[in-house]
């Protein structure tokens, strides 16, 4: 069991370096450290960064703490095998969630890229190997391939009436994000303007998705295409009334009004990178190899005692962002931590580096169309009811669902010019009903076993094993390397592995006296709140940093 300090300097958002290398590797002199700041920001991952940016903008000193020897958090990318000069995304791939208003607002440099395929989906029809893919470019490409598969257009066009759902429901409430909170009920009310507006309510917020799914689609493909975004990193099924499957949902399909996924050219560093240029050209200051030590969150005013090069520091703030867990909060603070069930993290990770991408089985479908978006396996609908069924049950899916991202077919610069010209990729699988609870008794073999599992789902639509594909580093050893909840959990300090620190939240609070709030509060006065255990946090979005920014910038406006 590891310390609270220790669980800690895991930090929140510690994940790992970047395509453009993080200019931070020095940080500032510990000589030049003030004991007085108006805002110590704990983790300086990319919430972090956003809220420093935010504060310094205002004219607020700013300190940023980090555990490791980089700034970026999980928005930083690292050099996975280093015999190979290929910069991989260890623990996220893309961006939709990261509001368009907070990189106007701090001048960011970004290029986000489309993928030209949305998604591939194998399946074989009376013993043909076909492909259901649908196309981010060319919407008669995705039709067509829709009524190979069905042999009618009918299950094309109710897919796109049940996609205008989301998008109607992001149209009322994206422009919310980066506002205080609205109760439930005035929000239900924002929706009572016309038929498809209520429907969007009552099919993503009233009852179960599955219950929706089920009314607009008939194949159970698609239907099982469909329910993915509902499970990506949380252990629920179609009809569970916690609703965690909806939340989870509308992540992933309400960013920027539109949901789609983009690619981040330079990958994830290259994100990490322009996020620190803009906090410290804002006047924050950071340190990095920061070991914390101990936190003053119920005096006057806060402060943190921490060691670096061997000395103890102690640091008072007027506020304190923190950019971890309240699971890690609640153990520096000595509170009980009460999560629910829906908190347990349910997700495998896979990383390889190949020499060439391999060759499918449906002819028609060239690997670089069907691993330029996303790549689904072992994803039917009644699949993943049965998987969900057997992992709940103790044991690891007989079929186990999941889906594959290739960053390189659509920017390949996070690779050197000689790679390149070889034809090497990264690609990153992302395996599903794969909770904590299976994982936790006996990490390692249980790693080894639903390694195996899952790209064997793969190499099913393959004409060649992908581990035939995958680089070999100098000692033989093949370029993959895999991460558990319990793995993620350990290098993360997550609770139970949860990419999102705990189950997605509603975009509206429930309880009316949080209305007006900001998401970010904890019970102790100015502690915030800065990442993605706050309400409306999760993913690469920085809305919590901003969200914990304006309140900060509230309290001060208020008391001048």
């Amino acid at each position: 069991m590891r310390s609270a300090i220790e669980i800690w300097t895991l930090s929140v958002e510690s994940w790992t370096f970047g395509r453009f290398d993080p200019i931070s590797i020095t940080s500032m002199s510990t000589s030049t450290i003030r004991s007085k700041y108006d805002v110590a920001i704990l983790g300086a991952g990319h919430n972090g960064l956003v809220a420093a940016s935010y504060l310094g903008r205002a004219g607020l000193s700013v300190l940023l703490l980090e555990k490791n020897d980089y700034i970026g958090g999980a928005t930083t990318s690292q050099r996975v095998f280093p015999d190979y000069d290929a910069r991989l995304s260890r623990y996220s791939y893309l961006v939709s969630l990261f509001p368009e208003k907070i990189i106007l607002d701090l001048g960011l440099k970004l290029e986000l890229r489309r993928r030209a395929t949305a998604s591939f989906t194998p399946y074989v029809n009376h013993g043909h190997h076909g492909g259901l893919l649908l196309s981010n470019l060319d919407e008669d490409v995705s039709r067509r391939s829709m009524f190979e598969l069905t042999g009618n257009d009918n299950e094309y066009e109710q897919m796109k009436r049940f996609y205008n759902l989301s998008r109607v429901f992001a149209g009322h409430v994206w422009g919310t994000m980066l506002e205080p909170l609205i109760a439930k009920e005035e929000m239900r009310r924002r929706f009572d303007v016309d038929e498809v507006s209520r429907e969007a309510w009552r099919s993503l917020v009233e009852e179960p998705l599955g219950v929706a799914i089920e009314r607009y689609l008939q194949t159970d493909l698609v239907r099982g295409l469909v329910f993915t975004d509902a499970k990506i990193g949380v252990f629920t099924h179609p009809h569970d009334r916690s609703l965690v499957q909806n939340r989870c949902f509308l992540y992933h399909l309400i960013g920027n009004k539109t949901g789609e996924w983009k690619v981040p050219v330079g990958g994830m560093g290259a994100v990490a990178s322009e996020l620190e240029r803009a906090a410290r050209k804002a006047g924050a200051k950071m340190l990095t190899n920061v070991e914390l030590r101990a936190l003053n969150v119920t005096g006057k005013t806060p402060g943190v005692e921490f060691g670096i090069d061997g000395k103890r520091q102690t640091v008072e703030a007027r506020f304190l962002l923190v950019n971890f867990g309240r699971n890690v909060l609640a153990k520096f603070t000595g509170r009980l931590y009460q999560p629910d069930r829906t908190d347990e993290g349910s997700v495998f990770k896979i990383n390889m580096l190949l020499h060439q991408l391999p060759k499918l089985k449906a002819k028609k479908y060239p690997a670089t169309e069907a691993f330029c978006g996303t790549f689904h396996s072992d994803q039917g609908y009644e699949q993943m009811n049965a998987s969900y069924d057997q992992a709940s049950g103790g044991r690891l899916p007989e079929e186990t669902p999941c889906e594959m991202y290739c960053h390189t077919l659509t920017d390949n610069s996070i690779l050197a010019p000689e790679l390149r010209e070889q034809g090497f990729h990264t690609m990153t699988l992302f395996g599903l009903d794969a909770p904590w609870s299976l994982f936790v008794r006996d990490n390692q073999t249980m790693r080894q076993q639903a390694e195996k599992k899952f790209l064997a789902s793969i190499n099913q639509w393959l004409e060649e094993p992908i581990e035939d594909c995958l680089a070999v580093a100098r000692d033989g050893s093949r370029c993959i390397e895999s991460k558990s909840p319990v793995d993620i959990e350990d290098a993360l300090g997550m609770y139970h592995g949860n990419i999102f620190h705990n189950a997605p939240t509603w975009p509206f609070v429930e309880r009316k006296e949080q209305a007006g709030k900001w998401g970010v509060e904890t019970e102790y006065e100015n502690v915030f709140l800065c990442g993605s255990s706050a309400l409306r946090g999760g993913a690469v979005s920085g809305i919590p940093g901003h969200n914990a920014a304006m309140k900060v910038l509230e309290i001060v406006a208020s008391s001048e």
